[in-house]
């Protein structure tokens, strides 16, 4: 009896962070940098980021009612910044359809996950029972987060952190244009993600691409906002898309408040992306 009342508490404890990071950039100035959530509830996600996913919290600026101008949680291999603001639908609506990440252990992941009063929604998201085998012939799970964006878990047992990011995926009719165009602007390889032919890698993500029978709606507003790449040398980057008549929603500025450097685009089937410069640095 006593043995279970230890596994207990360790499965209710905090998961330990580990120095959360970027990956490196590749040689052409390229890695991952974030999912920005639309959220309702900023303090529940916050809470869950650091509790359940063992992110650290940054905050940056100030604005005249002295709340944050920036709220992220940094996590390994990625960031989640967040905005207060109501989404207007869950994100299996839409383009980016999920985002997901390794797990060392699923068990204890769900079982510390649903003793918070969180729902597993694998069952919903088209999969009997609370677990099914994924892709890459390991034991997957999908969560759906407070104001509906979808991630799924992938067991690992290998990591050495408990969690770590792992890949964006998209659902939509011409996915292999989607992705095609994404090799493109970053100059990568297709490369498959086990039974998954249509993804490929920038350092510390995976992009998955699916097909979709219907329309997705884009992004912006959405639980999932948008989806970020953080480049060295952001400015003459911008120059070279606008070079390759890349429109820029946002043009590439500099917002010293939040030591970062932005820029906006818009992907082909409506996913919005930004563009940083610093948050390597957080």
């Amino acid at each position: 009896m006593r043995f279970f009342s230890v596994l207990l508490l360790l499965c209710l404890l905090p998961v330990t962070s580990y120095g959360q990071q970027l990956a490196s950039f590749n040689s052409g100035g390229l890695t991952y940098g974030h999912v920005h959530l639309n959220v309702s509830d900023m303090e529940r996600h916050k809470d869950i980021w650091v509790n359940h996913f063992g992110g650290r919290l940054v905050e940056k600026g100030r604005n005249a009612e002295g709340r944050p101008l920036l709220t992220a949680i940094v996590l390994n291999n990625m960031l989640v910044a967040l905005s207060p603001s109501d989404p207007s639908m869950p994100s299996n609506e839409t383009v980016m359809d999920h985002f997901g990440f390794k797990v060392r252990n699923m068990d204890t992941f769900l079982a510390k996950w649903e003793a918070d009063g969180l729902d597993v929604t694998t069952e919903a998201a088209g999969f009997g029972g609370r677990t099914f085998l994924g892709a890459e012939g390991q034991i997957n799970a999908f969560v759906d987060l407070p104001g509906g964006a979808r991630v799924e878990l992938q067991e690992d047992q290998g990591l050495q952190e408990e969690v770590t990011g792992y890949h964006i995926h998209f659902n939509t009719p011409g996915h292999e244009e989607l992705l095609a165009w994404y090799t493109d602007i970053f100059d990568l390889e297709v490369r498959p993600r086990g039974r998954i032919a249509t993804t490929t890698n920038v350092p510390g993500m995976n992009l998955s691409f699916g097909g979709s029978e219907a329309e997705r709606s884009a992004t912006q507003g959405t639980a999932i906002d948008h989806i970020g790449f953080e480049i060295d040398g952001l400015e003459e980057f911008c120059r070279r898309l606008e070079a390759k008549g890349i429109e820029f929603q946002v043009a590439y500025r500099e917002i010293p408040a939040i030591d970062l450097n932005i820029a906006y685009i818009i992907d082909p089937r409506g996913v919005r992306i930004e563009f940083t410069e610093g948050y390597d640095e957080y």
